[in-house]
């Protein structure tokens, strides 16, 4: 179980400015926008609060960056899509209708978690694209 922590100053400034975006931020974008309200805190501190939140459920930690963790708000049940030019990550709702139940008793796995990874091209990127043919 994990124990519940209390929430401080920076702990509630750090998830208000995660839950104000959409954009699955690596936690040294979080620092830059948490800066914006509070100018002292230290990135280490927003990497632990990032941390500590994640482990509790609060927010969710994505591992869809091989290069860096993104962070996202949204904890409902939810997929993403990632741009493979520009990185941009987004939410996706697909298969929400999935009978979890069914598919354990046809697969005898207790199941746990899922993950489903899409790639493509942003419509920014895509843009430029044809913009440069």
């Amino acid at each position: 179980m994990i124990k519940q922590t209390r929430i401080t100053k920076q702990r509630q400034v750090v998830l208000e400015e995660l839950q104000k975006v959409t954009t699955h931020p690596t936690a040294d974008m979080v620092y830059d926008m948490v800066r914006k309200r509070l100018p002292n805190i230290s990135l280490g501190t927003v990497y632990r609060n990032l941390e500590l939140l994640a482990e509790q459920g609060i927010i969710r930690k994505l591992n869809i960056d091989e290069h860096k963790m993104r962070f996202d708000g949204n904890t409902s049940n939810h997929f993403h899509i990632q741009c493979i030019e520009c990185g941009k990550v987004d939410d996706v709702s697909i298969c929400e209708n999935i009978d979890w139940l069914e598919l354990t008793q046809d697969t005898g796995y207790e199941i746990t978690g899922h993950r489903i990874e899409l790639f493509g091209i942003c419509p920014d990127c895509r843009s430029k694209q044809l913009q440069d043919q």
